[in-house]
């Protein structure tokens, strides 16, 4: 599954946030599961992935009883990542903590969250709408040498 491109939402005063209908066309429930799973970064965004996509994302590390440090703390991931099903209008539940993990918090005297909602390839991310649009054209002037930054590596 490929997302692409960035939507403007609002979370609402029961932490509901609707899912933008161009991603909700994409999303295939016999294709991509059920539902979808929310993980928190500490880059201050909340990580949406597909049930699908989770579950083979999560598959990728070997198992085991005995796991070196890094593995185990990375593994500390999953007790913050949350499944979460789409209700009849499109919208997921976001959890309390997780938000605030995010430092996605209403403005003073709000009860409504402004997001954005954007396509990152396998996922989708949601942010704080105005660090979003304060940061666009710098990201956007930065690609060029991101790019070769990771050709490069690619290259090695």
């Amino acid at each position: 599954m490929l997302f692409t491109g960035h939507s403007e939402h609002t979370i609402d005063a029961k932490l509901r946030l609707a899912v933008p209908a161009k991603y909700r066309k994409q999303w295939d429930e016999a294709r991509d599961g059920t539902m979808w799973y929310c993980v928190p970064w500490p880059d201050g965004s909340l990580r949406l992935y597909t049930q699908k996509t989770f579950e083979h994302l999560s598959d990728q590390e070997p198992q085991t009883l005995t796991p070196n440090a890094d593995t185990a703390a990375l593994e500390e991931m999953f007790a913050l990542a949350e499944p979460m099903t789409m209700d009849g209008q499109g919208r997921v539940g976001l959890q309390r903590y997780q938000l605030e993990l995010a430092a996605l918090t209403p403005s003073e005297g709000e009860s409504t969250i402004d997001v954005v909602i954007i396509g990152k390839r396998n996922r989708l991310e949601i942010r704080d709408r105005k660090s979003w649009a304060a940061g666009l054209k710098e990201r956007f002037q930065r690609l060029p040498e991101v790019a070769e930054r990771v050709s490069a590596k690619q290259r090695q």
